[in-house]
């Protein structure tokens, strides 16, 4: 569908929803943290947010229902994947370009002049006789067509070359000799480059072309040009943008791809929270920007080639290493940890306001930023339970986490 389109269905969707709050753009606008002039552009299909973050606060504050959720996610997504880029505008041509404007033309360069020896050359090709005796009128021999040397006696003057005539001929052979050698040793070293060259030509070439015809190239199983691509995703069967609230063939090859690289992930082809969170966890690890969870046209392409995979510690693995780091209170750690992400390492959460919670101990991005960590680490559980001991250890105790340090008892945590 066109961009037109899409952001259209879009901006009628969350117009819909503001008409029937009943709140004002301004109202709206306050509750989501945002501008009025901004909730009117949206409302009116004249621009698309940049973040979901912005949408999902405007959609909560009008009362959205989940579903309603869903669909609107889905609409931004489409009408995000159609946004094109803004077309960079021609250089200006400069004005007034006249004669007097142009820039000067470079004056051409002097004919280098040719060696002395070289020059002299033909004259050691006379008899010793005759370069002893004086040259009649009329017998001279052309002179070479170059400039005359700077600061020669006679230079441009047709004066005669008298002193260059008398040069004993031996010299002049052996300049001649060089002359010849060197010329020869030129010939020999351009047959040798391009001989080089050629075989370094045939050495590049090969190896492209058998990676290309094994399918071990950047893209690989990707539609030889003029054939149509195979490869589920990229079939007309598909959309342009896979995304929440989904359920058809294309989500389930989504999970397939996914559960074979070791996410674990029911392959159902309904495109739930579950889907979403591993879709996300997988654009971090394979470092796609921005994860959203939207499964465009670089996903689609890394989900097929990518080497990334997404296996990680289990449940009781994850028990023993909290353990293990929280020794002062290694039960109230682990039944945290489980309240927080059921003992999920890849758990991904998204917030109203636009932000995440990662990993085990769902470290929110602000205190992502404090503690100097990325996403891709709070996804790598002994990374995320030492983050989570630094954070412990600033009062010894678990403020970070009110809500699940309320619910701790010492029986068992609840399993998921």
């Amino acid at each position: 569908m066109s961009e037109c389109t899409e952001s259209e269905r879009f901006a009628a969707c969350l117009r819909s929803l503001k008409e029937r709050s009943g709140l004002s753009y301004a109202a709206l606008a306050a509750k989501a943290g945002t501008s009025g002039s901004s909730v009117h552009r949206y409302c009116l299909g004249g621009s698309v947010p940049q973040d979901y973050g912005t949408v999902h606060r405007l959609a909560v504050a009008c009362g959205a229902t989940p579903e309603e959720l869903r669909t609107l996610h889905r609409l931004w997504a489409l009408a995000d994947a159609a946004r094109e880029p803004e077309p960079t505008p021609p250089a200006a041509e400069p004005e007034n370009v006249g004669p007097e404007s142009r820039p000067a033309e470079p004056e051409p360069l002097a004919p280098v002049p040719e060696p002395k020896a070289a020059r002299q050359a033909p004259q050691a090709a006379r008899p010793a006789s005759e370069s002893s005796r004086p040259e009649q009128e009329g017998e001279r021999d052309p002179e070479p067509d170059v400039e005359p040397e700077a600061g020669r006696p006679g230079a441009g003057t047709g004066a005669s070359e008298a002193p260059h005539e008398t040069v004993n001929a031996s010299v002049a052979a052996s300049g001649t000799g060089a002359v010849r050698s060197g010329r020869r040793r030129g010939r020999v070293a351009l047959a040798v480059g391009l001989v080089v060259l050629f075989l370094g030509g045939m050495a590049w070439t090969l190896p492209s072309l058998g990676s290309a015809e094994d399918g071990d190239g950047p893209d690989k199983g990707a539609a030889a040009p003029g054939k149509k691509d195979s490869r589920t995703l990229f079939t007309p069967a598909c959309r342009e943008v896979v995304a929440m609230g989904q359920h058809d063939t294309c989500v389930r090859e989504v999970q397939r791809l996914l559960e074979d690289k070791g996410a674990v992930i029911g392959v159902d082809g309904d495109f739930g929270p579950q889907t979403l969170r591993r879709v996300t966890a997988f654009q971090v690890i394979a470092g796609i920007e921005p994860p959203n969870g939207v499964v465009g046209d670089t996903t689609k392409r890394a989900l097929y080639t990518s080497d990334a995979r997404m296996n990680t510690w289990t449940p009781d693995k994850v028990r023993k290493r909290i353990r293990e780091v929280f020794t002062e209170e290694p039960d109230r750690a682990v039944a945290i940890a489980d309240c927080q992400s059921f003992l999920d390492p890849l758990h991904i959460l998204p917030n109203t306001n636009g932000t995440r919670n990662w990993g085990l101990f769902q470290i929110s991005d602000a205190r992502l930023r404090e503690l100097k960590g990325t996403p891709r680490q709070a996804l790598d559980p002994e990374w995320n339970i030492r983050a989570a001991k630094r954070l412990w250890s600033e009062d010894r105790d678990f403020h970070d986490w009110p809500h699940c340090d309320r619910a701790f008892s010492p029986s068992p945590s609840p399993s998921r």
